[in-house]
């Protein structure tokens, strides 16, 4: 019976998973919950496809937040901080557009999607941007970790 229980220990341990999901080691996820009305004037571009608003409130997210309208009826939000390095003075992403660029690396990405758009072809590992929850419920749009 010992025996048993030490085999059914090593195939429960090994048959885990840590399901497919890598971990972007540059930027901490950090929680919060922040709520955005579209009625307010900062956020009444937000009815326009296509239109973004960067919310750089304390405590949401690490940088502050890109939110865009990228559907008739959806929304995304971004992390504001470039993903591929540790963030410092020059990791804030400026808006370019409907996509934000890096100053540190000339890095661009995509607000619709997240992508980086100019990734080096060098063999190394390359993140996308974070990507937070964005829901709508009536003209409000709640943005989570």
């Amino acid at each position: 019976m010992k025996h048993f229980w030490s085999i059914f220990l090593i195939l429960l341990l090994f048959s885990c998973s840590n399901d497919g999901v890598v971990r972007n080691p540059y930027i901490q996820e950090l929680g919060f919950r922040f709520d955005m009305n579209l009625n307010l004037p900062l956020y009444s571009g937000l009815t326009n496809l296509g239109s973004v608003v960067y919310i750089d409130n304390s405590g949401i997210g690490n940088r502050g937040v890109y939110v865009i309208k990228s559907s008739f009826d959806q929304f995304r939000a971004f992390e504001a901080s470039c993903p591929n390095h540790v963030p410092n003075e020059c990791s804030t992403m400026t808006l370019k557009g409907q996509n934000v660029t890096c100053s540190c690396e000339d890095y661009e990405y995509s607000l619709f999607t997240g992508q980086l758009l100019n990734r080096p072809d060098d063999g190394k590992r390359y993140y996308d941007m974070l990507e937070y929850r964005a829901t709508q419920s009536g003209n409000i749009v709640l943005v989570t970790n």
